[in-house]
């Protein structure tokens, strides 16, 4: 699998001219200073780079295999050569990929009983409350009083577990078992030295204490004296105390009790049996909607408010589509929550992740680490560019990381240039939230821009064909939220740039922008083909093979437009026109290939062949992309089946028009003096798999003879088998002799163009 250029590169070499006006005007258009601190020039920066153009065939293949599963690009794109929109791009609960995008959010929900959420205030909690709470917590019975029962015998118990898991709640229940009462909160701002002082308050005496999150740092632990001290008061009162940390707790000699939230469905059905009646619990339990809430990764304290909306749909207070969106709604408000957030609950540096996961969903984890961490180091370039970005080496936990990031970690297989590959992988739980997440980040946070384009321009340089795929990707969606930044500040620039690997990068974020529907590429991309700008057309022609399936025939007359800019008006008459840039020809002929390899296949081979044999651009175009699309292969082995000699075979059995115009563009590429030397080649190829596979080499046998309706054409066909040499050097392969056999004799030449069964066997070979 090619990579479609030399490694990773320079990121300035070949980019489009950074703005003028100082490192201030340079920054926010997303190219950080190099005093930075971000990159270290190097001596090549200087020098102009040339990079050659990755293969469009094997361009669609890493785009089809390092594609995030949120676009479905996989599964629909394997046939052919096109990817062609329409439904291969939903995600799971009924919602395409552009609708999550955008998003559904009319109201923001308050998670919880009244409680703070957060848990920076102080004060006691009723008995009322802790009453009300009662019959909605759910939890495993027997742990849990072995919970409650070392509770009484220490007075103080440490829960660790992430945030929203029902640590709180736990906590409050813990006390309420024990009776003890009244219960205080205490601020998560006491330091492990205070704790102490904050349980002798004379002023503010209770039986239980709660104190949710507390505060640590790495050079104020909690250690155990902190808790004897704290055990040894209790006693003294008859209190009790719990405290809940989270995963990244700063803890010394003190093993804290994991918390093990309950199941989702579980909490749901005790919340609607307190809010309604049985009937009706089971009635909303039964709701489509309800089955694809449960089935997502969702938080009790988004369980609990859905409970409370199921309770007034019920009441006939909201209607179905209030309760189906609430899924999406509560994951805007999760995403929001993480960007919102002050450094302490979520670091600049876990809001880099966040931003990197969203990017490289279910990628290998360390590919995703080490291009966070580069983000980081832009993001705070943005914040302090009189800093250097720092970014630690060590101490990150991949758990507590992911956990933050409610996503999980798996082994799979990555598909790589040297194969598949065992990689471990990181992905969120519910594949929306990446897409909701850049979403956010693009159009909610507008300062963070100019490091998220130097980011992604720094991708489109990487020398990795997954990293270049995903930056293309992260672009599709900044693309469908906010078209017209996204052009000027990412794609046109890549679009410009003098590196095939940048502009490369433009075609499949434009490809998958318009696979996500976003508004107006085919509208571009028909500007750009025109364009006076190389890389713009460039850009088009090799986006029309991806995405020009769905409109055919406006896709090959913008492509027969391509070619005859490029001829010229002298050269549309049939001269030779050697001065024609070989580069753009050829992505012209890759991208009809592409076409001729897709499911419209049959549109594209009447259009190809409708055009006038003296328009010579426009017959160029055909042969060229014809011959290009004689090289593909069943599964893209060396030595499989030819796609378009199965399609000729499969369309012969059935007397279609397929295979009268197959034959046809064989005998005009094997005609004309400036095709003759790549058709012979192609179909030599042909006739060495043929050596090898019996089946290509009766399909062969089937077409041979209608490619021999001239003296001339059976000469030349003729002389090519007789003359076949074997590969590296070896004896003239023995199919040569038995295809011989089938070529009819000159004075047949004037058969059908379409060889019967009969016709095409003649000899005990292939009688």
């Amino acid at each position: 699998m090619s990579t479609g250029g030399p490694g990773p590169q320079p990121a300035a070499a070949g980019s489009a001219p950074p703005p003028q006006g100082g490192d201030k005007e340079a920054r926010a258009h997303g190219d950080a200073p190099q005093q930075s601190g971000a990159e270290n020039p190097t001596p090549e920066d200087k020098q102009e780079e040339v990079d050659q153009p990755q293969d469009a065939w094997s361009a669609r293949r890493d785009l089809v295999d390092h594609s995030p599963k949120a676009m479905g690009v996989g599964a629909n794109a394997r046939f052919g050569g096109s990817l062609v929109a329409g439904d291969q791009h939903g995600v799971s609960g009924g919602l395409v990929a552009g609708d999550v995008i955008m998003g559904s959010k009319t109201e923001v929900y308050q998670f919880g009983f009244g409680i703070s959420a957060a848990g920076h205030g102080s004060g006691e909690v009723p008995q009322s409350t802790l009453d009300r709470l009662a019959p909605y917590f759910v939890t495993d019975e027997s742990a849990f009083e072995g919970l409650v029962a070392r509770l009484r015998e220490e007075r103080v118990l440490v829960l660790s577990g992430p945030h929203f898991t029902g640590r709180r709640t736990a906590a409050l229940m813990l006390l309420h078992r024990v009776r003890a009462s009244p219960v205080r909160i205490l601020v998560r701002d006491t330091t492990p030295a205070e704790l102490v002082k904050q349980l002798g308050d004379d002023q503010l005496p209770a039986k239980g204490y709660v104190l949710c999150d507390l505060t640590t740092r790495r050079d104020t632990p909690l250690r155990e004296p902190h808790l004897l001290a704290a055990r040894a008061q209790l006693a003294k009162d008859n209190a009790f105390l719990v405290i809940t940390v989270g995963p990244n707790a700063a803890l010394e000699d003190i093993a804290p009790v994991p918390w093990q939230p309950p199941v989702a469905s579980d909490v749901l059905v005790a919340h609607l049996r307190e809010l309604t009646d049985e009937a009706t619990a089971q009635r909303l339990l039964a709701l489509p909607s309800v089955s694809e809430f449960l089935g997502r990764d969702h938080q009790l304290r988004e369980v609990e408010a859905f409970a409370k909306v199921l309770e007034r749909y019920a009441d006939g207070e909201v209607d179905e589509t209030k309760v189906g969106n609430f899924s999406l709604i509560s994951l805007e408000n999760q995403v929001q929550e993480w960007f919102e957030e002050d450094e302490e609950l979520v670091p600049l540096r876990d809001k880099a992740f966040l931003v990197a996961l969203a990017a490289f969903d279910g990628g290998p984890y360390a590919l995703t680490a080490e291009l966070s961490d580069l983000l980081y180091a832009f993001l705070q370039d943005t914040e302090n560019s009189s800093l250097s970005p720092r970014v630690p080496v060590f101490g990150t936990h991949i758990g507590k990381r992911l956990q933050l990031a409610r996503a999980r970690a798996y082994h799979a297989e990555e598909n790589t240039e040297w194969g598949p590959v065992l990689q471990s992988k990181a992905e969120f739980r519910d594949e929306r939230v990446s897409l909701v997440l850049l979403r956010e980040v693009w159009t909610g946070h507008p300062s963070a821009r100019p490091a998220l384009v130097h980011w992604l321009r720094r991708l489109a340089d990487d020398g990795r064909p997954l990293v270049r795929t995903r930056a293309a990707s992260t672009v599709a969606v900044l693309a469908y939220a906010d078209l017209p930044s996204t052009m000027a500040l990412v794609i046109e620039p890549w679009a410009a740039s003098r590196l095939f690997r940048h502009r490369l990068v433009a075609v499949n974020a434009l490809t998958l922008a318009h696979l996500l529907d976003a508004p107006n590429i085919p509208r571009i991309l028909d500007t750009w083909c025109g364009s006076e700008e190389e890389g713009m057309r460039w850009v088009a022609i090799r986006a029309y093979g991806l995405i020009g399936a769905e409109r055919p025939r406006q896709t090959l007359a913008a492509l027969r437009g391509a070619i005859r800019y490029e001829y010229g008006p002298a050269d549309t008459d049939g001269e030779d026109g050697d001065d024609l840039d070989p580069v753009m020809i050829k992505q012209l002929a890759q991208s009809v290939e592409m076409l001729l390899l897709s499911p419209v296949r049959d549109e594209v081979l009447t259009e190809l062949l409708a055009r006038r044999d003296d328009d010579r651009p426009a017959h160029d175009l055909a042969v060229r992309g014809f011959l290009s699309a004689c090289a593909r292969t069943k599964d893209d082995e060396p030595y499989g089946p030819p796609l378009l000699l199965e399609w000729y075979t499969a369309s012969a059995g059935r007397a279609g028009q397929a295979a009268v115009g197959i034959a046809r563009l064989w005998r005009a590429a094997l005609d004309d003096r400036r095709h003759t030397r790549d058709a012979l080649d192609a179909l030599s190829r042909w006739a060495r798999i043929a050596d090898r596979d019996p089946t290509t080499e009766w399909a062969l046998a089937s077409l041979l003879p209608a490619l021999a309706t001239s003296s001339a054409e059976h000469q030349r066909l003729s002389h090519l088998l007789r003359t076949l040499r074997g590969e590296d050097g070896a004896l003239p392969p023995e199919v040569a002799a038995r295809l011989l056999t089938v070529l009819p004799e000159p004075a047949e030449v004037s058969g059908p163009l379409i060889p019967t069964a009969r016709t095409s066997r003649g000899d005990t070979r292939h009688g």
